[in-house]
């Protein structure tokens, strides 16, 4: 294969719902381009794009795959992106490296879930947008309906580009407005011709409007175009480029994938509206603020995009070339670690079939493998310039939370690296072994998303695994003020132990005076990790209890603030006062005072108006208007307290405070009530007391717990 410069390639992804075509799409371009002799179909288990195991099984996909295709005398780069929302961090790594999406929309289903999400990222991250309403043979098929969504959903920027002549059963035909000609497809090959008369009034009205909405994006062709009352095919196509690229036009085109009916025409204005890398307005940046150009004199830059495990082949690492140009053998520094790393090869890649280049040049993609220690949104660099960081990736946060366990103890160890093996190439997952809650936690992106994790620990590494509710993070705090006291004495033979301390806690707020009942000789303030405060004042008279003992009584009382002494859960916000004590000239030690400092503080504990705290959380739901009913009452369901609400388009957004403790797979019951269409974000935001009815179950569980550990 030739080595392409950077003008010559185009980079797309393709997106959409997940039943629209776009692997179908990505096999027809492939097969245009001649890199397949053979297209193959999702039912039959043989595309290029959907080559995994879990892909195959289920007929869906569920990782993005690298393809290419050569057309024109360009190379197209193709991202073939899961169409699920729960795959979004794949959308999200695609967006971030491509010049533009083409958007599979289902000539029958119209705009889902998918079209939504492209969109939503597109404006987020200016990626431009080309349309493709697929699936035009299908006996309900409706392109005008299509159109009608489009238009509705995302603005008139929406323009169409094609339109279908006799869709439906039978499909065949459809009319291109740039090239002011008609296809009309039989038996695998194309006819081009001059647009019927019945055609003509309309489609003159159509590329009149086109022209017009093209040439807006530059000045001195809108002078032309007034000048002239038209563009030339040439002028057209610059006006289109500029258009698309400003995110100004949201080009509508118009295939049957299955039966390869206007792809070619496709993969055409690919190549000449798409801009390459260098021609594009939203340049990339690096982490001090410098845009990326592309170009290829430049030092080396190579952002790596996205990693993944491979049968027989161990981690592969795909990248895309920023500046400059890289080979073969090429020694280069990982700019986030400043090791060094060697580009064994050079692969570019048609799923899994991977073909050795000589080269790759500034925009270009590529795959490489045995690495030593390149992650996800890391950079190498030529020497030159190995401080420079392309501007990482921002993937979603989790919405969808699991306690991860080996069912065996003995595969711990072996369930763990599998985790951070998936965790590096999903950077959608996060993990996390939480010292409060005694779990190691997994963050994804819901139900399906968790699913995919569990068919490759059964089916791929052979472990079983338990996966759980997580526990919710509780905190223990007192409500008023009680005396306790505990003497720990112990003789078993030799020297004993003994220790006796006598204690006032009180609830701790920001501003409380000092209590007056006991003098306070010094006084201590630890800020927890948890979060609140332990106030320890030391109040003893006399010397009822030695200097050298306060120490130890202090750490009795942390331990026991460590596992609250009503849940086990972290207490806070507290003050100990230690006023009276006794010692033993020959018994008394530091472990005796820790443990009398540790059952007094319990005691007093559950005298003082104990309280369970919960976490409650800030909690946005975007959600369709006609859904907003629904969504309101089943988060009235989970004790949320609707804070205010606004309105986004065609959807409505929630704003509301809930427990943590209820909003255990939300995302799920979400979906459920918007048909996939809602999203949501959590934030943590404060504690607050449990209800009386809450904190009486939640007492009722920890005693049976400890009364089953016994």
């Amino acid at each position: 294969m030739k080595v392409y410069q950077t003008s010559d390639i185009r980079n797309i992804a393709l997106v959409g719902g997940a039943k629209s075509g776009k692997t179908t799409l990505a096999e027809a371009m492939l097969f245009n381009g001649g890199v397949i002799n053979r297209r193959g179909t999702v039912d039959d288990k043989n595309t290029v794009s959907d080559y995994r195991d879990i892909e195959i099984d289920r007929k869906n996909s569920v990782s993005t795959t690298l393809l290419y295709t050569e057309f024109g005398g360009k190379k197209i780069n193709i991202l073939d992106v899961p169409g699920f929302a729960d795959f979004q961090g794949e959308l999200v790594s695609a967006f971030n490296v491509v010049e533009a999406a083409v958007v599979t929309v289902n000539a029958q289903a119209g705009i889902e879930v998918g079209t939504e999400l492209a969109y939503r990222y597109s404006n987020a991250l200016k990626t431009p947008l080309i349309f493709d309403i697929n699936q035009l043979d299908t006996e309900k098929a409706n392109f005008d309906e299509c159109v009608a969504q489009l238009k509705d959903y995302f603005g008139n920027k929406c323009t169409v580009i094609q339109y279908p002549v006799n869709q439906g059963i039978g499909f065949n035909c459809i009319i291109d407005i740039v090239s002011n000609k008609m296809y009309t497809f039989k038996g695998g090959k194309v006819e081009v011709s001059e647009i019927p008369a019945d055609q003509a009034d309309k489609a003159a009205e159509m590329r009149s409007a086109l022209v017009e909405e093209a040439a807006a994006a530059d000045d001195e062709l809108m002078e032309k175009y007034f000048e002239e009352g038209d563009l030339s095919a040439e002028d057209l196509s610059k006006a289109l480029r500029l258009a698309i690229d400003k995110l100004d036009l949201y080009p509508i085109l118009c295939s049957n994938a299955k039966d390869d009916m206007g792809v070619a025409r496709i993969l055409e204005f690919i190549v000449d509206n798409v801009p390459a890398p260098n021609q594009v307005s939203n340049l990339p940046k690096t982490t001090k603020g410098e845009e990326i150009k592309y170009d290829a004199a430049a030092p080396t830059l190579v952002f790596a995009f996205k990693t993944a495990n491979e049968q027989h082949l161990g981690e592969v690492t795909y990248l895309k070339v920023m500046n400059g140009e890289v080979t073969e053998s090429l020694d280069l520094i990982n700019a986030n670690t400043q090791g060094k790393e060697r580009l064994s090869q050079i692969l570019i890649c048609a799923g899994k079939n991977r073909q050795k280049v000589e080269k790759a040049v500034a925009g270009d993609i590529f795959c490489t493998i045995k690495l030593k220690d390149v992650k996800t949104n890391q950079s190498l660099a030529s020497a030159k310039n190995s401080d420079q960081q392309v501007t990482p990736i921002e993937f979603p946060k989790p919405i969808y939370t699991v306690a991860v366990k080996a069912a065996n103890s003995s595969d711990d160890e072996k369930v763990g690296a599998v985790l951070i093996e998936m965790v590096n190439s999903d950077r959608s997952l996060t993990l996390e072994n939480s010292r409060e809650l005694r779990q190691t936690i997994l963050g994804c992106q819901g139900e399906l998303h968790l699913n995919t994790i569990k068919w490759y620990f059964t089916n791929v590494h052979k472990l079983e695994v338990n996966f759980t509710d997580p526990k919710i993070p509780y905190r223990e705090t007192i409500t008023k003020s009680a005396e306790s006291m505990y003497r720990h004495k112990k003789q078993s033979g030799g020297s004993g132990q003994f220790g006796e301390v006598h204690m006032l806690i009180e609830p701790y707020y920001d501003g409380m005076p000092n209590q007056t009942k006991y003098p306070i000789r010094g006084t201590e303030t630890h800020e927890l990790p948890w979060g609140g405060k332990l106030i320890f004042n030391n109040c003893i008279v006399g010397g009822s209890i030695d200097a050298r003992f306060m120490p130890a009584i202090l750490k009795g009382i942390m331990e026991k603030l460590e596992q609250g002494p009503l849940t086990g859960s972290y207490a806070r916000d507290i003050v100990v006062n230690i006023f009276d004590g006794k010692m033993h000239p020959v018994d008394s030690n530091e472990m005796a005072f820790k443990l009398a400092g540790r059952n007094a503080f319990k005691d007093g504990f559950k005298n003082a108006g104990p309280k369970i705290l919960e976490p409650i959380y800030d909690v946005v739901v975007t959600v369709p208007a006609e859904a907003m009913g629904g969504v309101m009452t089943d988060l009235q369901g989970r004790r949320a307290i609707v804070m205010g609400m606004d309105s986004e388009g065609k959807y409505q957004i929630i704003r509301a405070k809930a427990p943590l403790a209820e909003m255990n797979r939300y995302s799920t019951a979400l979906s459920s009530l918007t048909s996939g269409r809602g999203t949501f974000s959590m934030t943590y935001a404060e504690y607050q007391q449990v209800p009386t009815d809450v904190q009486q179950a939640l007492l009722k569980a920890y005693e049976e717990q400890e009364a089953n550990e016994e």
